[in-house]
């Protein structure tokens, strides 16, 4: 079994981008038994619990506008290419992440992770949802498959709000200072949204040295 570790951010758009790459890789190695599990790091780790409104968070990471239009231009010929069509514009606020790492892990129990992530991305980049919001996160509970009342139940709560908050600490002390970041097997790192290709190559190493281990 390949172990493949993601590091990612739910309003990482390089990271929905790198999602679909991955998925091609694996659509050319279709026999290869794989674990694939998200993990934490997130953008803007001071990020008020109530988010941003959009325009304010383009000005204070950015620049302005203007400097970000350019970023995202590159970003959406990017997308484009792999069939996401990302709804830049019709983002109001700029959300804190935790809660939405917190679902993800709370799935992650159900073996839905995956499918919340998913999920996640499509209301965020795609409808422009605050996936800060309740009941945003709610819905991607139970598009990916999940009882939206315990979703709800769970969120309400503080579980593992300290757990999620070490993780991005971890990774930060890892060296990590961007994402999407694949871990191979606990031991091959790729940074970067990279092609197909060189997922293939990455999948091919780790395939050899599980099968090493089993010899």
């Amino acid at each position: 079994m390949i172990q493949i570790d993601i590091f990612s951010d739910t309003v990482c758009p390089w990271c929905l981008i790198g999602k679909r790459r991955l998925e091609k890789a694996l659509a050319e190695r279709p026999d290869l038994e794989v674990a694939v599990h998200w993990r934490v790091f997130q953008l803007n780790p001071m990020m008020p619990k109530a988010g941003m409104e959009r325009q304010s968070y383009l000005s204070m990471k950015f620049g302005g506008a203007e400097n970000a239009e350019i970023i995202y231009n590159r970003i959406r010929r990017a997308g484009a290419e792999e069939g996401i069509d990302f709804a830049f514009d019709a983002i109001a606020r700029t959300p804190n992440t935790v809660n939405s790492h917190r679902l993800v892990r709370w799935a992650a129990g159900q073996d839905r992770e995956t499918e919340v992530v998913e999920a996640l991305f499509q209301a965020y980049f795609l409808r422009g949802e605050d996936i800060g919001a309740m009941a945003v996160l709610v819905a991607a509970a139970e598009e990916a498959g999940l009882d939206p009342a315990e979703a709800r139940a769970f969120l309400e709560s503080e579980a593992l709000e300290a757990e999620i908050v070490e993780e991005d600490r971890q990774a930060r002390g890892l060296g990590i200072d961007g994402v999407p970041c694949f871990i191979f097997n606990g031991r091959h790192a790729l940074a970067g949204a990279q092609p197909p290709k060189v997922l293939v190559q990455m999948l091919d190493l780790a395939q050899q040295e599980v099968a090493e281990t089993v010899e």
